[in-house]
């Protein structure tokens, strides 16, 4: 029996390294990075405070007050961001801003990883003719500045939350697009996709079965900045009227309405400038750790 302890041994740390895998590596790189925490930490409370926005806020946010002196009012224990030019709580305007910038920023992105994230895998896969047409819309997009491509969709499309998200949402498909193809002419050459090929397995279930689990750790890197990007973008196209319209409480449109009363009652223009900054902030730090974490070349 004495042995059959080394080999016992051995089993145990054989069974321990299998446990290990790339993303739980990923997670304890990922914890050791204390400012991609603060980032994680700083998108954490939006979220929170935007889903517990009826909770939050002490007052609606379209609740107007009648009285002129109730408005313009600078920051107090009563109104803790002061309030705008129809006595409206800014306060409470900025927690549920936080769920229209997030809900515009998180949709937006996801309808761009899914169109990208399909191109990219036909060009990259298929290459050839594919390839060429794909890639040539991709460079095509690319050549107009962002905002501007996404004025010229939302100017077809008509000005409303809706149409910046989807306007966001393509201006952002060409990144993920390049990006997912990128990924696959590597990984189509690895032995286990050259075996699934020769053992007669189809093209679409070596695609979304072998090549895409494997190329999702870029993905996730990219779509977390693109949050940032488009929470920008959408508060861009909402200073410019394009976006959302009056009274939705959207950042970049509080930001248009506030213009006027920049030195009367700068509170107004403040608030949710700083909601903006700390949003974007939180995805960029925490985007940078992940690209940490699940970039090999990033490693030692």
């Amino acid at each position: 029996m004495a042995e059959l302890a080394p080999n016992e041994h051995v089993n145990v740390v054989v069974q321990e390294e299998e446990v290990s895998s790339p993303w739980k590596e990923a997670w304890k790189t990922f914890r050791k990075n204390k400012i991609a925490l603060v980032g994680a930490a700083i998108v954490l409370f939006f979220i929170v405070i935007a889903i517990a926005a009826p909770l939050i806020a002490p007052e609606g946010i379209n609740e107007q007050k009648l009285e002129v002196e109730e408005r313009l009012q600078p920051p107090s224990s009563e109104h803790w961001f002061g309030t705008d030019d129809f006595g409206r709580d800014i306060f409470s305007r900025v927690i549920y801003g936080a769920r229209i910038s997030l809900w515009v920023g998180f949709f937006s992105v996801v309808g761009s990883v899914i169109i990208g994230s399909l191109l990219g895998i036909l060009a990259g896969y298929y290459g050839r003719w594919v390839d060429t047409i794909i890639s040539r819309l991709f460079d095509i997009m690319l050549a107009f500045p962002s905002i501007l491509l996404a004025i010229a969709v939302v100017a077809v499309l008509g000005p409303s939350l809706q149409n910046a998200l989807i306007a966001i949402a393509i201006i952002n498909v060409p990144n993920f697009g390049r990006l997912i193809r990128s990924k696959v002419l590597s990984v189509k050459q690895e032995e286990y996709v050259m075996a699934a090929k020769a053992i007669g397995m189809s093209d679409a279930r070596i695609l979304f079965h072998h090549i895409l689990p494997n190329s999702m750790a870029p993905i996730i890197v990219q779509g977390t900045l693109a949050i940032a990007t488009a929470i920008i973008e959408a508060a861009a196209l909402g200073f410019l009227g394009l976006g959302a319209e009056a009274p939705t409480p959207e950042w970049g449109k509080m930001l248009a309405d506030s213009r006027a009363y920049l030195i009367q009652a700068p509170w107004t223009m403040i608030f949710p400038g700083l909601a903006i900054m700390l949003t974007v902030l939180g995805f960029n730090l925490m985007g940078d750790g992940l690209r940490d974490a699940l970039d090999p070349r990033m490693k030692n």
